[in-house]
């Protein structure tokens, strides 16, 4: 939910969310990112090795270039072409995006979407995920035709089901006006509580939707996610991954396993290209 550039404790983030709500909240139409090393590049067209361009989705308080400094070129070097987005942006908040209405901003990544496929003329992309970013695009296939557009959803510790903070979000009955204040102004926030409207109405009637392969990367030292099992799927096309199943001294909490985990991104990039997956172990750091 909150990949920051650096780990940040539930306490602080609740801190960080309540002094957001300073700031007044508002739609923004999604933005072309200029062209970033190995990405974001409208000439690139897909290969017959890779034939569906990458979008990355980047989670609350990211954008579309800090989130994926590790694995968008990672995936670039690897023949993919990769595209990131910002979305949910406020005015005057600029480089912490993803805080606008989750519904709001599923819009914005469905004419992104429309946007790569038109210029790279491939009929399907997969999209890849971190934290909301992983949770947010399951309203564009749900509800706004995302389906048809999409072969595959990659979330890497998605808040699938929501999330308490570790209990804190709990406390937020006991100040009244808070939680208004939350709506209001941060409105992702309040969207991403356990319980929330927002999330009840996505998972009303099952998680998955027909016709889309879905991967869940989760780590059991996910301080934000919790518990870190509600972010995994139930449906039919789901692989859930627990990544200490894969490397048991992989100590990734939830800001890492997306910025920087190389045993992750190994992984995105087995779901990704299933037909040509390969072992994911610890040796898969240097890879």
């Amino acid at each position: 939910m909150l990949p920051w550039k650096r780990a940040l404790r539930p306490a602080a983030a609740l801190l960080l969310a309540l002094a957001a709500t300073l700031t007044p909240a508002a739609t923004a139409n999604a933005t072309t990112p200029a062209p970033t090393s190995g990405w974001n590049d409208y000439s690139c067209k897909p290969s017959a090795a890779h034939p569906r361009p990458v979008v990355l989705v980047h989670g609350t308080f990211g954008n579309s270039v800090d989130n994926w400094l590790g694995l968008a070129p990672y995936l670039a070097k690897r023949g993919y072409c990769v595209f990131s987005l910002d979305y949910g942006q406020l005015p005057d908040v600029p480089f912490f995006h993803g805080l606008g209405p989750i519904d709001k901003s599923a819009q914005q990544l469905d004419t992104f979407v429309d946007n790569v496929l038109a210029t790279t003329g491939a009929p399907e992309a997969d999209l890849v995920g971190h934290s909301q970013g992983g949770m947010m695009p399951r309203h564009y296939l749900k509800f706004l035709g995302g389906a048809d557009e999409v072969n595959a959803l990659i979330g890497i510790a998605p808040d699938n089901h929501g999330t308490t903070l570790l209990g804190l979000t709990k406390l937020l009955p006991h100040f009244p006006g808070v939680g208004d204040l939350l709506t209001t102004k941060t409105p992702s926030l309040a969207d991403q509580i356990a319980g929330s409207a927002f999330l009840t109405r996505l998972n009303e009637g099952g998680d998955t939707v027909v016709g889309v392969r879905y991967t869940v990367i989760a780590t059991r030292y996910d301080q934000v996610v919790t518990p870190y099992r509600s972010q995994f799927l139930d449906g039919p096309g789901v692989r859930n991954v627990l990544l200490q199943d894969l490397c048991p001294v992989d100590l990734s909490e939830h800001v890492a396993i997306g910025l920087i985990d190389r045993i992750a991104f190994h992984e995105v990039a087995n779901a990704l290209d299933p037909g040509r997956a390969t072992p994911t172990t610890c040796a898969s750091a240097t890879g």
